[in-house]
């Protein structure tokens, strides 16, 4: 959309902002291409280094929460998704810390019923404004993981950069073994932290099948990301 100025010019229209109490942000877009379609998701910005990373999650020097920030995981896992479509289509989906909600909104347009959940309404604010953009139906829920509530049974468990802390990996544990459903199938990405791995090790040590595939994200520096697919004990 454009509008005209007084000699007839184009001008760009006002660009799209994200209201917030700590001033407003622009909105940048991102296009997933994937499964012979297109996605597109709106974002204040992608975390690519481990830099920026710490800048938001450790010294949280950003004023804006950072689960309206696209991050490396979420696309890599949108990319996974995408490229399972078989795999989604009529199943129930959990996405975990869904900020902008790039994976399950993927999962939704392939044919599956898709709950996200964050415990930062203004991520789930978002997530719901691209949904509705992507023209796909999805329950948006805050939630926290260490009050966790949901009793229901999903196919398929996402989440995107949702290991990094170490206090709440015992509560996302709780959250798989209660949640996923038999023969179910839970998708993790992650940029390969060592906290990660240990978990993963222990999951495996456990019981669980775990296997990954990895993506490298961006185009100057590109970011490892591993996508973790994990199957409960039989």
């Amino acid at each position: 959309m454009t509008t005209t100025g007084p000699n007839n010019e184009k001008l760009p229209a006002r660009p799209e902002v994200l209201e917030t109490t700590a001033g407003d942000f622009r909105l940048q877009e991102y296009r997933l291409r994937g499964a012979d379609r297109e996605w597109a998701v709106r974002h204040v910005g992608v975390v690519l280094t481990e830099e920026d990373e710490t800048r938001a999650i450790v010294r949280k020097t950003n004023r804006l929460p950072y689960g309206v920030s696209l991050w490396p995981s979420a696309i890599a896992l949108g990319h996974e998704v995408a490229a399972r479509p078989d795999d989604f289509r009529g199943r129930r989906v959990l996405e975990l810390g869904a900020g902008t909600g790039l994976p399950g909104i993927v999962a939704a347009s392939l044919g599956a019923a898709v709950v996200q959940t964050d415990r930062d309404e203004l991520a789930l604010h978002l997530a719901r404004r691209n949904a509705e953009a992507n023209g796909v139906q999805v329950d948006h829920r805050e939630a926290d993981w260490t009050a966790w509530e949901d009793a229901a049974r999903y196919d398929w468990i996402l989440g995107a950069d949702v290991l990094y802390g170490d206090s709440l990996r015992p509560h996302l544990r709780r959250i798989f073994e209660g949640n996923l459903a038999p023969r179910g199938g839970i998708l993790l990405a992650d940029p390969m932290r060592p906290g990660s791995f240990a978990f993963l090790e222990t999951l495996e040590a456990d019981g669980w099948s775990v296997s990954y595939r990895k993506y490298d994200v961006g185009e100057t520096v590109p970011r490892p990301v591993g996508v973790f697919e994990l199957s409960p004990p039989v």
